[in-house]
């Protein structure tokens, strides 16, 4: 894409989260990477410098909380203040994954929700819109008062599907809070769904109890927002493939992959997973199971689309 902002009025900068992907989307809208430094005191502190003048420019910043997760939230809250200090004209928070959102709401007394929590310290430290790609829970949206952009994995991961021709599919959601998103790659997959009825005792442990729809003989997709620490999407695979189901793909937006997934998924009936560069994945987890799609030209084009006061609702089709 040929820049049209050669004005500097747009501008985007990376933290330290995901600077590959945040080169990517800059390339796409065809801008450089803002200068600026993100270093620390001997103590730990983050300090922040802005090379560059950002005096009423339209300011987007990437940066995913993916682990170390407290510091890149860190990082983002000061490098807004930074931003806020310089005149920016607008300060706008790429957040391709959106942490702290599994806790979006008192499910026993005495817990935080944590997921309103980032979005208040977003809001206060000042930033003037977000956006983000497969919220943990849509509903995290009303946690803001400022504009939020809420795009959607589940074209990419739908479309990659479609180019491999695969026969007799149904798109299987792990959970019952994933239902919408199985549906809606069902939908464009011209395929049914089916779920897996399951319990989770304590947090990061699955158990599977049942099956909902007919998997036998069919090849399942297996769709989920986040996988963690693969429990979940593992034992949902084993499950199908014991109850008739001829292979089992898995794919989500954020991997996560935490603790024993990579095991887990090697030691699975997964045949492929399928995930996005909204976490950047480390070499050691690039097994040949993983396949790893770009979400870059998305975000690119939102940005584009914000910045010219365009709909941004075309890109969820």
């Amino acid at each position: 894409m040929a820049s049209t902002y050669k004005d500097g009025s747009l501008k985007v900068f990376s933290l330290n989260s995901n600077r590959e992907l945040a080169k990517d989307i800059a390339d796409h809208i065809g801008v450089p990477l803002g200068k600026c430094t993100v270093s620390s005191f001997s103590d730990g502190e983050i300090q922040i410098n802005i090379e560059e003048s950002i005096r009423g420019c339209d300011v987007y910043v990437v940066q995913s909380t993916s682990t170390p997760v407290n510091e890149h939230i860190m990082e983002l809250l000061i490098m807004i203040d930074a931003l806020k200090r310089a005149s920016a004209r607008s300060i706008n928070i790429v957040m391709p994954y959106y942490g702290y959102a599994r806790q979006d709401r008192k499910a026993r007394s005495r817990e935080p929700i944590t997921a309103k929590l980032i979005a208040d310290l977003l809001e206060t430290a000042g930033a003037d819109r977000v956006i983000t790609l497969d919220l943990h829970a849509p509903q995290i949206q009303a946690f803001f008062d400022i504009p939020i952009d809420h795009l959607q994995g589940v074209p990419i991961l739908s479309d990659y599907f479609a180019t491999k021709n695969i026969d007799d599919i149904v798109v299987v959601s792990p959970d019952h809070g994933g239902v919408s998103r199985a549906r809606k790659m069902a939908d464009r997959l011209k395929a049914p769904i089916g779920i897996i009825d399951k319990r989770r005792p304590r947090p990061n442990v699955a158990e599977v109890m049942n099956i909902v729809g007919n998997i036998e003989g069919k090849t399942a997709i297996l769709i989920d927002d986040i996988i963690d620490t693969a429990g979940t999407i593992t034992l949902a695979a084993n499950a199908l493939v014991e109850n008739g189901a001829k292979e089992v793909y898995a794919c989500c937006t954020h991997p996560v992959l935490s603790g024993p997934a990579m095991e887990r998924i090697e030691n699975s009936k997964i045949k492929e997973l399928v995930i996005t560069n909204s976490i950047p994945l480390p070499e050691e987890k690039r097994i040949d199971k993983v396949t790893e799609l770009s979400v870059a030209p998305l975000i690119g084009e939102a940005i584009v689309r914000v910045h010219e006061l365009q709909s941004v609702s075309i890109l969820f089709d």
